[in-house]
């Protein structure tokens, strides 16, 4: 049987402590069960919760378009500094892929985990990706080395959608729904 999704967020948490980002990526497409997990985090730990479109929504109500995009750095950084706990919870952070706040929502969550652990719900998907790396042999034209690595990514949305973002993984810690 598959150990809980909190419990391997709360694993991944402490791991997450030996790291220069102490990011934790809860990777899953919406409906399987993040903010239930993150909920549950929450009334075990007392890591604050923070509804992240919610939040930030209220914070730029009253600036121009311009203005969002230049203070959303610093205002998810305030929301997040508003804790003195060294853990907190992201959740609902689809705000930050809006094309029209031009903002790269992986380094802002990198950012915020250089002080505190960050566990961030990613409406998405870990892909893996297979590429051929052909190397020519000096001596002869028809001989070639192929080697075959894989590499993984974390996905936001579809390649045709103005919000697709796509990025190898590494420096951050992934959970998700399926088994570990």
């Amino acid at each position: 049987m598959a150990e809980p999704l909190a419990d391997r967020v709360i694993k991944r948490i402490g791991q997450a402590a030996e790291l220069y980002h102490r990011l934790v990526m809860l990777v899953a497409p919406a409906g399987a069960g993040k903010t239930a997990a993150l909920q549950d985090v929450h009334e075990r730990t007392a890591a604050p919760l923070v509804n992240v479109n919610l939040e930030l929504s209220r914070r730029m109500l009253d600036l121009t378009e311009r203005q969002r995009a230049l203070q959303l750095p610093r205002l998810l950084a305030d929301i997040v500094g508003a804790s003195a706990a060294d853990v907190v919870l992201l959740d609902n952070i689809e705000v930050l892929f809006d094309v029209s706040l031009k903002q790269d929502p992986l380094r802002l969550l990198q950012r915020l985990s250089r002080n505190k652990t960050v566990v961030a719900a990613w409406s998405g998907k870990i892909r893996t990706e297979a590429r051929g790396l052909r190397t020519e042999s000096e001596t002869s034209e028809d001989s070639a080395l192929i080697t075959q690595s894989s590499s993984l990514y974390l996905v936001y949305a579809t390649p045709d959608h103005p919000e697709y973002r796509r990025y190898p993984v590494h420096d951050f810690l992934i959970v998700t729904p399926g088994t570990e």
